[in-house]
């Protein structure tokens, strides 16, 4: 007897093993069939049915993905994602370098970049904000917030939009999405007894549809590294945005913008035109994808 599959979407993610939720209606537990397939939340499969539980068979093509890597491993965060909510506050120390590394995984997945303030009510806010008005600058959004008060503010950034949280541990990312979609909390609960991951759920990835809309929203573990071996060279310049009118004015092709003659960038650095760690983590990045693409490593 032919076994039925069906299309659904992957709504919970914990090592190998996931919960599907079907177009049908039902939500499956599935574990994954063989070891060539990675998944995340937000990716659309296809499952074979049996009794109460599922296999995953197939992925269908995605939009977009967001993963980070280094020379030996990727994590996979969210696919078919439309925006990046990087989410920050006061009260934790934010690190910067990470901030950007977070941005340039959203420019090189194609998705938009939005960065939530939060805890927005703490007295330290209006200068804390202030320190990221140079991102405003560059065209990235920035939205403030308040978890605990009032999130209307956010509610119109995420309608509609198929979105992924990220942030350090500590910055309120959960209590976010508890203030976003009443309920979360409880249904954290219910996916920690479905895939049986107990007290470690906070190592798992969780999707969060918007009521009344097509919109959902991932809710990622905290990171404190976000590895970009996977991007090429040229993805992760066109990445800055600040930097595309300046890289093709360089001397040679291949610049690295270091120490090279008549380099467009450092140029535009001398000339206070660009931030000059911006330019530092590129050329961070670029030897890290030319590290992991080394085949003496």
């Amino acid at each position: 007897m032919r076994t039925a599959v069906a299309a659904g979407l992957v709504i919970a993610a914990y090592r190998r093993h996931y919960l599907v939720e079907l177009d049908d209606g039902p939500t499956l537990e599935c574990v994954l069939k063989g070891r060539s397939m990675m998944l995340a939340c937000g990716d659309r499969v296809q499952v074979s049915r049996a009794a109460a539980a599922g296999v995953i068979v197939a992925i269908e093509p995605r939009h977009s993905l967001l993963y980070r890597s280094d020379a030996f491993k990727e994590k996979l965060i969210a696919a078919n994602v439309t925006q990046v909510l990087a989410v920050v506050a006061s009260d934790v120390p934010v690190d910067e370098h990470l901030l950007n590394r977070w941005i340039i995984a959203a420019e090189t997945a194609d998705c938009r970049f939005v960065l939530v303030i939060n805890k927005s009510d703490l007295p330290d806010a209006p200068m804390f904000a202030a320190r990221f008005a140079p991102y405003a600058a560059l065209g990235y959004a920035t939205v403030r917030t308040s978890a605990t008060r009032d999130v209307t503010g956010l509610v119109p950034w995420v309608t509609g939009q198929h979105s992924v949280v990220i942030g350090q541990s500590g910055m309120g990312k959960s209590t976010l999405i508890n203030a976003l979609l009443p309920g979360a909390a409880a249904r954290i609960g219910e996916i920690s007894n479905a895939l049986r991951s107990g007290r470690h759920t906070t190592t798992s990835t969780t999707l969060y549809r918007i009521p009344g809309g097509e919109g959902w929203l991932v809710d990622s573990p905290g990171m404190g590294v976000f590895g970009l071996a996977h991007c090429s060279a040229d993805a992760i310049s066109d990445a800055f945005v600040e930097l595309r009118e300046f890289i093709p004015r360089c001397r040679f092709r291949d610049c690295r913008h270091d120490r090279e003659p008549d380099c467009a960038v450092q140029a535009a650095v001398a000339a206070g035109r660009v931030a000059p760690q911006r330019v530092t983590l590129l050329q961070e990045l670029l030897r890290e994808a030319e590290a992991a693409r080394d085949p003496a490593r």
